[in-house]
């Protein structure tokens, strides 16, 4: 089957070699001739260094190569998915199956990225979500990883399960596309918040009682805005929770590391070379969905507070450990 790749980031990259791999082929696509031309010379990702890219991947800067294709896969950072989403609407071929693996929630309009997506494509093209534990520079070395991927579309879901799963990637289905988007997006604001942690000097039982609280506000919010519960304990939930937390591939949790070593947000992304922190706009999202469903967040509120209005992350702490005495269960009977 052929499949095309849209964004040659280090995910992208890596999902692009899995198709090959499995005897696909695969047209990796990048924003700018120029990009394209580096990875054609060097056939070598610099994010992804040590990782060959084989002759018979087909690398391009022109966005036609997704005609005649029986699956996109859509990895452009979250501000770009839009506008290639309203490019790939005039190309793709009616019931292609859009394979969305990036991650976040649409600056402005508080979307899902997936919502953007058939936004865009009005119902031409099924979407399927991709997400889970799976740093992009383990996949591109063939380390064993597990990942989800979600749609309202059963038959897509399963076709997209079939191109991808092999020996080293195994790929679960769920019908729950809201519950995988939630997770995703909001597990970069909580390794934001333990990369802070970390920065600040604070130990384990820090991090892990932000990590598991910081779930269960992810789980509050998905589940009001119509997600399964059981969504959050699995691998678009906890597993990519986990992974993000404790990484140091992770840019969010290295950011988070900057931050609470005295940066600001801006200082950071700096230091980390202009890179995409999807949680630092996924937290003002947030808080905005989180207003509208009237869901409590405070860590996810805390983490706006650090991030937008520059306030001191100890000082956060300290307010978040002064907060009323709470029974863990009642409180959280609506979705555990």
């Amino acid at each position: 089957m052929r499949a095309a790749v849209i964004g040659s980031g280090a995910w992208g990259t890596a999902l692009a070699l899995v198709l090959l791999e499995n005897g696909h082929e695969v047209t990796l696509w990048s924003h700018t001739r120029e990009e394209s031309d580096v990875l054609r010379q060097r056939r070598e990702n610099p994010m992804l260094p040590g990782v060959r890219l084989p002759e018979e991947l087909e690398l391009t800067a022109d966005l036609t190569c997704v005609k005649e294709c029986q699956v996109i896969v859509l990895v452009t950072p979250s501000f770009a998915i839009r506008e290639t989403a309203q490019k790939l609407a005039a190309l793709a071929d009616p019931g292609t199956p859009v394979v969305l693996a990036s991650k976040g929630i649409e600056k402005g309009t508080s979307l899902l990225l997936h919502q953007v997506v058939e936004q865009e494509l009005s119902g031409k093209c099924p979407v399927v979500v991709l997400s889970g534990p799976s740093h992009a520079e383990e996949v591109g070395r063939r380390v064993p990883t597990a990942v989800v991927v979600a749609s309202e579309s059963r038959q897509a879901a399963v076709l997209v399960q079939e191109m991808f799963m092999n020996s080293r990637l195994r790929i679960y289905t769920s019908p729950d596309i809201v519950g995988v988007e939630v997770g995703a997006a909001m597990k970069n604001v909580i390794a934001l918040c333990a990369g802070c942690c970390d920065g600040m000097g604070y130990g384990d039982n820090t991090k892990a009682m932000l990590m598991t609280r910081g779930l269960t506000e992810i789980a509050r919010l998905g589940v009001a805005m119509g997600a399964r519960k059981e969504t959050f304990a699995g691998l678009a939930g906890l597993g990519d929770l986990i992974v993000t937390c404790t990484s140091m591939h992770s840019r969010n949790r290295r950011a988070g590391i900057l931050v609470g070593q005295g940066r600001t947000i801006h200082q950071a992304m700096d230091e980390l070379g202009g890179a995409v922190v999807e949680g630092y706009y996924a937290a003002a999202s947030a808080k905005e969905l989180a207003d509208k469903a009237g869901v409590e967040m405070p860590i996810t509120f805390g983490a706006y507070e650090v991030l937008y209005e520059e306030k001191d992350p100890h000082e956060v702490l300290r307010a978040l450990m002064s907060r009323q005495a709470r029974d863990e269960l009642e409180e959280e009977q609506s979705w555990i």
